[in-house]
């Protein structure tokens, strides 16, 4: 989300500084233009703090019995599509006449995210998750779309991909801004093929309205923010670098926590959601910020016709509970569920709650579909 990319870029910035600074007092140190030890010393934290600093904060996080893993199943499929793209697509739990549910990630991580909702759901429902192209092991389309409708549509790719049976969707964050858009895109599948919507920690509309200090950020959308986006396009290399640095000083580290999380995540948490939004190209990246911030579904809110379960993080900050409460009262049969306490990141948090709602939700979504 845009917060998330500001904060990278701050902490780029640190990064940049902390290296460069300790590069300096080193040399001048050496060349004895800084006589006193004391700068040595300095210079010699600083340099190891840029490559060591995210040991002690991940050290000060609590460790967890279950700590999430990148893993992949075996059961997979590849999905070619008109722009070239190809979507990676991976099947867990029971088999093809088992209640589905299709998991759409948000932008920056792939499905690998979903680590716990495969494990607690799988016993429950065929669970299907995809890697948005661009994005984990999915290939970018070559026409460089990375609009909401080009992903609706992939979606939509993935649902006739899946069976004839109805299936219940999920998307989090802009993964839920791609199921607002398949809705006005595919409302037959809204009275056909789809039990129910869950929209997690997302919004509908342009981002920036409804995250933490939007108002100073519309302002800035346009003379700063987009033409940094349009820069991390040009400069991706280079970002991708200052991107690991600043995870080897904790930096990102701190910006996840920020962003995500609300104090209580386990260290393996902390450290796996940020590592899984650093492989991603920033580039790529860059391209689907500059989308999301041309995206408004207000109107197709009361459109939707099927029970919609909208859950959000009581604390998210990224995009603020405001946006779920406005999604829950305008789409008719929407209930609202906060997690607490959760941040953006509340489906790791507090991820035995967040499995157990969509469980009971999906259930009974199912069950009037006579599944």
């Amino acid at each position: 989300m845009p917060l998330d990319f500001l904060l990278r870029w701050l902490s780029g910035l640190l990064t940049i500084a902390l290296l460069g600074g300790a590069g300096y007092i080193l040399y001048q140190w050496y060349e004895g233009e800084l006589v006193s030890n004391r700068w040595l010393l300095l210079g010699a934290v600083m340099m190891l703090w840029s490559f060591l600093g995210f040991l002690p904060i991940l050290l000060l996080h609590r460790p967890g019995q279950d700590e999430p893993k990148p893993t992949r199943s075996r059961r997979s499929q590849r999905l070619v599509r008109p722009d070239g793209s190809e979507i990676h697509i991976e099947f867990y739990g029971l088999d093809n006449d088992a209640p589905t549910i299709i998991l759409t990630h948000g932008w920056g991580p792939d499905s690998t995210v979903w680590y716990y909702v495969k494990k607690q759901l799988s016993d429950r429902f065929r669970v299907v998750v995809w890697d948005l192209p661009g994005l984990g092991k999915s290939i970018k389309p070559k026409n460089r779309d990375y609009s909401l409708e080009k992903y609706a549509r992939d979606l939509e790719a993935v649902l006739g991909l899946v069976g004839d049976r109805p299936v219940m969707l999920l998307g989090h964050s802009m993964g839920g801004m791609i199921l607002l858009t398949l809705s006005r895109l595919f409302p037959q599948h809204l009275t056909g093929r789809v039990a129910g919507l869950i929209i997690v920690d997302s919004t509908y509309t342009n981002p920036l309205k409804t995250t933490i200090f939007s108002n100073l950020l519309l302002i800035l959308q346009k003379p700063l923010l987009e033409p940094l986006l349009h820069l991390a396009i040009v400069l991706s290399p280079l970002l991708w670098v200052t991107s690991w640095l600043s995870y080897l000083n904790g930096s990102t580290l701190l910006t996840t926590e920020i962003s995500g999380f609300r104090g209580t995540e386990t260290r393996g948490q902390l450290n796996f959601s940020t590592l899984i939004g650093l492989k991603a190209s920033p580039g790529v990246l860059a391209r689907g910020m500059l989308a999301m911030l041309r995206f408004d579904e207000t109107e197709t809110l009361p459109q939707i016709s099927v029970p919609t379960m909208v859950v959000v993080g009581k604390s998210d900050i990224a995009t603020r509970p405001l946006a779920s409460k406005r999604i829950s009262q305008e789409v008719p049969q929407a209930e609202l569920v906060s997690l607490s306490p959760g941040g953006h990141m509340a489906l790791m948090e507090r991820n035995q709650q967040f499995a157990k709602v969509i469980e009971s939700f999906g259930i009974a979504c199912l069950e009037r579909k006579n599944i």
